[in-house]
Parts: C-alpha cells; sequence; structure tokens
C-alpha cells in the first residue's frame, strides 16, 4: 500500500489522507459494534466498546486471511463525541495495541444513535489482499 500525501500538506495525525491499495482480493466488513460474538456488549463506555469493534474488524478480516495492515479505508459512526474526545489518548492507545501504527484513510462521524441498543460506536472496513 502507498500512502498519499500531498506536497506541502500538513501531516494528517491517526489517519492517511489517501491510499493506494495493489491489486488484489478486496474485503469488506460491515459495520461493526462494541458486542462479542454472541451479540452481548461487557461495557456501556465508549473506550471498550472501540475496542471490542476493532477486535470484530481483525477477526473478520481473518476469515480471508487478511490483517489489519491490509485495511484501506475506514468508516466510524460514534454517538458520543464527548467521550470521544476525552478519551482519544486511550483510544490510540487501543488502536495501537489492535490495529498497530497502521492508519488507513478514515472517516468520523458523530450521529444521534445507531440501531443495535446500548452501541456508542460503529465501524466499517475496506481491505485489499495483495495478489
Amino acid at each position: 500500500m502507498q500512502v498519499l500525501q500531498p506536497p506541502g500538506w500538513s501531516a494528517p495525525i491517526g489517519y492517511a489522507n489517501g491510499i493506494v491499495a495493489p491489486p488484489g482480493r478486496t474485503v469488506f466488513v460491515a459495520g461493526q459494534i462494541g458486542w462479542d460474538e454472541q451479540q452481548v456488549f461487557h461495557s456501556a463506555e465508549l473506550v471498550p466498546q472501540f475496542e471490542q469493534t476493532l477486535k470484530n474488524i481483525v477477526a473478520v478480516l481473518a476469515v480471508a486471511g487478511a490483517r489489519p495492515e491490509h485495511i484501506c479505508r475506514l468508516t466510524a459512526y460514534c454517538t458520543d463525541k464527548q467521550a470521544y474526545l476525552a478519551g482519544r489518548r486511550e483510544l490510540g492507545g487501543v488502536w495501537r495495541d489492535i490495529m498497530g501504527r497502521h492508519f488507513p484513510a478514515m472517516a468520523l462521524l458523530f450521529v444521534s444513535d445507531l440501531v443495535d441498543e446500548g452501541a456508542l460506536i460503529e465501524i466499517e472496513a475496506t481491505a485489499v489482499l495483495p495478489d
């Protein structure tokens, strides 16, 4: 993968402005939320739900033989902007523990609610497995 960083632009923090992926198989991961494999939430807090959401994405990717570094794009939907801003440092640590230092192209949207009761964050992903 090649990170796209236009000349003269300030470096983004925690994401890439763009990614060029090599030819390969594309994996689309549906929106994942912070419950476990039995659809049970173990926390009503954002950081633990974020951690479980990332673990769920990694589990789905693994079925296709993909790893976090194959992710090209993430879109996240979060219901609690204040909790997100207050937890940025801790969220960054969770990210590094699960995703490493790979930062795909990302968008984060704050929304009023999610379909599943109790969910605070939902993240969908697109990955490309190189040939």
